[in-house]
């Protein structure tokens, strides 16, 4: 079974590349996706977010954002091209001091359903419906899925020498990460990274549970498309997780004062946002107030899943005392990512209806691959990822 295959990339024409690079559709709220779209034509965020350009209250799962991504991809011909020949990518993100150098590639559906491609969540099964109306809808998997291989060293020189001299397109988002793209077509080139990427074992799903899920459940959909799933693979040891905190809307019925005497750690008032520095700590935020908390854990769980500060966070205080039994489903309960700050969950307690707010330490890659080589999964959104791909810059259309 061959791991990662060369495919014909839907892209934007040479010098384009800035105007149709948009942020993923999943870390950008309606307003923010309104904005980057305002004036920005040839914005992706107009396919990957198209109940932007549908009247205000149109449901994002509604039929009609479906047929009007399809619209707006169709319309966006002029400024697309798609190669002739199957290609590999070079994918290189730049954040200040941060590059990360991957390969985009079409991944082995079979293998994820073999166990090659590991997973470390559950996906929500709302979320992945949408993704599989979009893809199959616009007959396109538009945003690639974050993958994580275990250093390897000759894939590495690969990818430095294939990615010499000026590259094919370059996009600088809002975030600041600088997106450059280097296209390969030379057979020979490509032959020694599918051979070298066989060689690598397993696949770890980083960031896009929900598309690789959705791109398998396409391919039955769709059986007479080749069954493989776009993705951009990256060495765990370039990669980068930030926190990902949680928000929730009460107090389960309690008073600041009684939740506060029933909370299982060790409490701290203090006179700063706390962002956590070693595992097994805690920020927490209350109206107009930060604490630190300590879990009281005697011992180090032996399991990877039990172990993790996400999980004692979950089984100790947002399931039994704030009855949150299941933040997959649990509308009380939101997420943010690390990139907005500690300012952002006091935004979100102070203005936006939010009881209270956790921060946390960031789970580790090798936490992360320990659970996915157990066969376990994760508490829902357990890791942040940054950078982010890029939505628009490589598409996969489905043959």
């Amino acid at each position: 079974m061959q791991l990662i295959s060369p495919f014909s990339a839907l892209r934007p024409v040479a010098g384009h590349a800035q105007k149709v690079a948009a942020p993923p559709y999943d870390v950008i709220s309606l307003e923010e996706a309104r904005a980057l779209g305002l004036g920005k034509p040839w914005s992706f965020v107009h396919v990957s977010r198209a109940e932007i350009d549908l009247p205000e209250g149109t449901h994002p799962y509604a039929p009609e954002v479906y047929a009007k991504a399809k619209e707006n991809l169709y319309g966006m011909s002029s400024i697309l091209m798609r190669d002739r020949v199957p290609c590999y990518y070079v994918y290189r993100m730049t954040l200040g001091n941060h590059v990360q150098t991957g390969l985009a590639a079409a991944v082995s559906i079979a293998a994820y359903e073999l166990g090659q491609v590991l997973r470390h969540e559950f996906t929500r099964p709302d979320k992945e419906d949408d993704r599989v109306c979009q893809i199959d809808a616009l007959g396109a998997q538009t945003g690639p899925v974050l993958l994580a291989y275990r250093q390897h060293s000759e894939i590495q020189s690969l990818l430095l020498e294939a990615s010499q001299g000026t590259p094919d397109m370059e996009a600088t988002l809002e975030d600041g990460v600088c997106h450059q793209v280097w296209v390969l077509s030379n057979p020979e080139i490509l032959n020694r990274f599918t051979d070298l990427f066989g060689s690598v074992g397993k696949l770890y799903i980083a960031d896009g549970h929900h598309r690789f899920a959705a791109a398998a459940r396409v391919s039955k959909l769709r059986p007479n498309t080749t069954p493989t799933a776009l993705a951009v693979l990256f060495p765990d040891s370039e990669m980068c997780i930030l926190d990902y905190n949680r928000v929730v809307k009460d107090l389960n019925g309690q008073s600041t004062l009684d939740f506060l005497a029933r909370v299982p750690f060790d409490v701290e008032v203090v006179s700063f946002a706390v962002r956590p520095e070693v595992r097994g700590t805690y920020g927490m935020y209350l109206p107009g107030q930060w604490y630190r908390l300590t879990a009281r854990v005697e011992t180090v769980p032996p399991d990877p899943v039990s172990r993790l500060d996400v999980s004692i966070l979950q089984t100790q205080l947002l399931a039994p005392i704030l009855g949150i039994e299941d933040p997959r489903r649990d509308k009380r309960i939101d997420f943010v990512g690390g990139t907005r700050g500690l300012s952002e969950l006091e935004n979100r307690v102070q203005n936006e209806g939010m009881a209270v707010a956790f921060s946390l330490y960031p789970t580790s890659l090798e936490e992360l691959m320990a659970v996915a080589d157990a066969g376990e999964v994760m508490p829902p959104k357990s890791t942040w990822f940054s950078p982010k791909l890029a939505d628009g810059l490589l598409s996969q259309v489905l043959d």
